[in-house]
């Protein structure tokens, strides 16, 4: 199915195809085969008729005259950003031509592909090309860059990363939004925090940086980078101490009770104080309130976790409701994410064929790919790289490595993409990839419990393509003629929905393509755990994880100095003293997305370093100064704003922008390090540490 399957004069119902929790059901009207009106899903009960500001003039990036709508071919050096417009079928025959070459010599793990979820739609985001690059015998990629840390530390104590549901937020009377940014990058959770605040809850904000989540919340803590464990055990010790725990619920439901105690004799607060840089006061005074409110909610998200420490510090967190007994209460328990939910309701299998993988085939895992494309001892070599969905010039950590690579003049790169990104910038040859209004997809979410179809509302524009078209196209042209590689968008979307699962009961395919969107059929009301029933191998809650002992962690919650730190690594700390926070700050950005829209280029204005007035008085730094941020693996240049919205030590600045599009060619990517977490193979990026130096131009 394509966009000219649709009614030239139509309202076709679709979804927001973004990384995001939200995962927001839209409307688009068409007159005349042209798009000219996109809103919020006004009758979905999370979406509720809004879009971000990110999404509103989705119709811009539409119709964008710097759109890419042919194929292109590199015309100048790499990352030059030259070239010349081919046919699809030079462009493809030229690509295959070359892969084969490439197999020939160095065999077929030569060959890598690189994507996440430039769209999260289950079709366009891992299908056709999870068959053709598992057939093909390519190097596997481990998509961990996001979500999977903390995940897995969650699931290291409750067997799940699934807990409350979003909605059953607004019954709460105590919320911690921990490590999240809920405002910015969950806008239409907000809506139920404020319906729990108009009832009476207080909301707390843990957050190293005063984001535009803390300015609303009633209470901001902060506590250094790092040290969310920290933070959590000393607010355990004073629970159990004062006897504050729920002492049936923790003896019914939980194991590692006697050894958690334990280990909580080296947690009192002035030790959490000293470890996390929260006062023992204020350490106190939170445990108190959440141990003593009903019903209480932590939510979490996934900034805490890019820290090598960082499934140790969700795995600690998620210890705190067992402990004071809230999972017996609606509205009471741990909000992390909803995706299992999905992945045990629909047949992904069906759509993937894991089975074709081969697992001797090696691994290399996305957060390292600056590694990958400059290691001169790995063999074979990388010599073939594949984008889509993503834009690693700019997202992944340790920007320069990642630049070294693609700069390699003996590396064939291919891109499909919508616009001359700056990976795009990089390739030999530039696919012209469809926007969400012109390919038919299915979305899942991990931020709430609804199933969305999105309907193509257009024709594709010029000559742009589904990603699965382009691996329909160019399979053939490398001797790949199964069947399977050659499956329509709604034969997937079908094979996905063709699952006996109770919560797809009412999520057929005829009810989506009418209505868009359709509940999951959960259990009401969703109290998962209000009498025991974990799925860990103990059916409890785990305060001692097995889980971790067997990853070679330790078992009781802990914490773990991350890697650089003044605990773990004084000689760089002293290098380098200040913690550099990197986060989804900018409100019209999705990572990468947008940044090259003049809209939301305009609206961001342009990236701004923040740091504390005691770190600026000690550098001669003043608000409108410009300073260089760097460390050993790169430097960025750009404003500071004195503020003490961030704590002494750390400094933050945006993460999304292209390096292209910025005055001195980097971006916050430049520092960053591409180390591994402790669980799940996700990225330390958050443990970065830097230097700011104010350059003598900045004032007279």
């Amino acid at each position: 199915m394509t966009g000219r399957d649709q009614p030239a004069n139509d309202v076709v119902r679709g979804a927001c195809p973004h990384d995001c929790p939200d995962t927001c059901a839209w409307t688009v009207r068409v007159a005349d085969g042209r798009a000219t009106e996109l809103a919020g899903e006004a009758d979905h009960p999370f979406t509720r008729g809004g879009l971000c500001a990110k999404v509103n003039h989705y119709l811009e990036r539409v119709y964008s005259p710097e759109r890419v709508l042919h194929p292109m071919r590199r015309a100048g050096p790499t990352g030059s950003g030259a070239f010349e417009q081919v046919s699809w079928e030079e462009a493809l025959d030229d690509v295959a031509s070359r892969l084969r070459d490439i197999i020939s010599e160095y065999g077929t793990e030569a060959v890598l592909p690189y994507s996440y979820a430039g769209t999260q739609g289950l079709i366009q985001s891992s299908s056709l090309d999870r068959r053709f690059f598992a057939r093909l015998g390519a190097t596997r990629l481990v998509r961990n860059i996001c979500g999977s840390a903390g995940a897995s530390g969650v699931a290291a104590t409750l067997g799940t990363p699934v807990g409350m549901l979003p909605e059953d937020v607004a019954h709460s009377r105590f919320i911690i939004l921990w490590g999240t940014n809920t405002v910015v990058t969950n806008l239409h959770l907000w809506p139920f925090v404020r319906q729990a605040r108009d009832s009476g809850a207080t909301v707390v904000v843990v957050d190293p940086v005063r984001t535009r989540t803390a300015t609303q919340a009633d209470w901001h803590v902060q506590p250094r980078p790092g040290t969310d464990a920290a933070l959590a055990l000393g607010m355990m010790q004073v629970i159990v101490a004062e006897r504050l725990h729920d002492a049936d619920y923790v003896a019914r439901h939980t194991v590692g009770f006697d050894e958690l105690r334990e280990r909580l004799d080296d947690y009192p607060p002035e030790r959490a104080a000293e470890l996390c840089g929260v006062p023992a006061d204020e350490i106190v005074r939170l445990a108190r309130a959440y141990a003593t409110a009903r019903p209480t909610a932590i939510r979490t998200l996934i900034g805490m976790e890019h820290h090598a420490n960082g499934a140790m510090a969700l795995r600690t967190i998620a210890c705190l409701p067992a402990l004071v007994g809230a999972w017996r209460h609606l509205g009471g328990g741990l909000l992390h994410l909803t995706a299992q939910l999905f992945n045990s309701a629909l047949d992904r299998s069906a759509v993937e064929m894991p089975e074709l993988q081969d697992s001797s085939a090696r691994k290399i895992n996305m957060v390292q790919l600056g590694r990958a494309l400059t290691d001169p001892a790995l063999s074979p070599p990388i010599r073939a790289l594949i984008v889509y969905n993503s834009n690693p010039a700019t997202i992944a950590p340790n920007q320069n490595l990642v630049l070294a690579g693609l700069r390699r003049e003996d590396l064939l790169t291919v891109v499909l993409e919508q616009f001359l990104t700056d990976t795009a910038r990089h390739a030999d040859y530039v696919f012209p990839a469809t926007t969400q209004l012109e390919h038919l997809d299915l979305h899942w979410s991990w931020g709430h419990t609804y199933l969305t179809l999105n309907r193509p509302a257009i024709a594709p524009v010029g000559e742009a393509v589904p990603n699965t078209e382009f691996f329909r196209r160019l399979a053939p042209r490398l001797g790949l003629d199964e069947p399977y590689l050659r499956a329509s968008d709604e034969e997937l979307v079908r094979a996905a929905l063709d699952s006996d699962h109770p919560y797809l009961r009412d999520a057929s395919y005829e009810r989506l393509h009418e209505e868009g969107w359709a509940p999951l059929n959960l259990p009401r009301p969703w109290l998962p755990f209000a009498d025991g029933g974990f799925p860990t191998p103990s059916g409890k809650c785990e305060f001692v994880s097995g889980r971790m002992r067997a990853a070679g962690l330790d078992p009781l919650p802990a914490h773990v100095p991350v890697r650089e730190s003044r605990a773990a690594d004084p000689e760089r700390a002293a290098r380098y003293p200040l913690s550099l926070i990197s986060a989804k700050s900018a409100l019209h950005f999705l990572n990468s997305s947008y940044a090259n829209m003049p809209r939301h280029l305009r609206a961001e204005r342009e990236p701004i370093l923040l740091l504390h007035p005691d770190d600026a008085a000690g550098r001669g730094v003043a608000t409108g100064d410009t300073v260089r941020v760097y460390n050993d693996r790169g430097a960025v240049t750009l404003p500071a704003r004195v503020e003490d919205g961030v704590r002494p030590g750390v400094v933050a600045m945006p993460f999304g922008w292209w390096s292209s599009l910025t005055p001195d060619g980097s971006s916050a990517n430049a520092l960053t390090s591409d180390g591994l977490s402790d669980l799940g193979g996700g990225g330390d990026w958050h443990d970065t540490l830097v230097e700011v130096q104010r350059l003598p131009t900045s004032r007279p």
